[in-house]
């Protein structure tokens, strides 16, 4: 729930500084492709999704999705794990990894996060981000079918993920499915009560997405703490040269108020 209330803060910044909708975004070149994809992916979670979705929360009380979400959220941690070692963050490498071990044995199959109650706080690491640290830039803005947004870089990235992934070690096709099936709703009830809060916000719904998700992303490569963005005002009075005055060869021009009506 943090990663949405950052995400809709990083993209209220984003629009404040936005002099007009349906402006060119260099790092969507394949914007008309994309809007394609963004509005199947809409129609398929209004005609299907979003009904499952509403339907899970309205049967499954609180306690259980609340025990869904850590389930799904402490098998995440093999994968932070193994992204915090790449990323040679031993320290908070050895905290996810004890994390887990704690979820999956006190804490029963992850169904309870007792590793929060401690100092084992909860990361979030992919090897999308692992690529970004290691200075790999985004590629161009993609919107992939029902998973949505993402980036060349990151769909390498959570194809990668996929291996290390305990639900990918499952063997029986039909058991993966269904736990994929089951993250997803479960993610995606979790969603429903930010709805309102995004739909008075959007203006573009797929403008407000892709520019949230790029800051978003910017901003966990550099642990929170971006370099500031350069724009093409700020460039051009960089590069500008002084123009000369017409009076520099006179006295006047020395001084630090000169006058235009000075003697000459």
């Amino acid at each position: 729930m943090n990663a949405i209330r950052t995400l809709i803060v990083l993209t209220a910044v984003a629009l404040t500084g936005c002099a007009s909708t349906h402006a060119h975004n260099p790092a969507d070149p394949l914007e008309p492709i994309n809007r394609g994809i963004y509005k199947f992916n809409d129609s398929v979670d209004k005609a299907v999704i979003k009904p499952v979705a509403r339907g899970y929360k309205a049967v499954m009380p609180t306690a259980g999705r609340i025990m869904v979400t850590n389930f799904f959220s402490n098998l995440d941690d093999v994968v932070v794990t193994a992204n915090d070692l790449l990323q040679l963050k031993l320290v908070q490498g050895f905290s996810d990894g004890m994390r887990f071990f704690v979820n999956s044995t006190v804490g029963v199959f992850g169904l309870i996060d007792v590793a929060s109650i401690g100092d084992l706080k909860k990361h979030n690491e992919d090897f999308g981000l692992t690529l970004g640290k290691w200075g790999v830039g985004n590629g161009p803005y993609l919107v992939l079918p029902i998973l949505g947004p993402s980036t060349l870089r990151d769909s390498v990235g959570l194809y990668v993920d996929g291996y290390p992934s305990p639900m990918y070690q499952l063997k029986d096709m039909r058991a993966r499915n269904q736990a994929y099936l089951t993250r997803g709703i479960s993610w995606r009830a979790e969603l429903l009560d930010q709805e309102k809060v995004l739909n008075e916000a959007m203006i573009d719904p797929y403008e407000f997405i892709r520019d949230a998700y790029l800051l978003r992303r910017l901003s966990q490569v550099y642990e929170g703490n971006p370099p500031r963005q350069r724009y093409d005002d700020e460039e051009s009075s960089d590069t500008a040269q002084p123009q000369p005055s017409p009076a520099t060869n006179t006295p006047s021009a020395t001084t630090d108020n000169p006058s235009p009506t000075a003697p000459q």
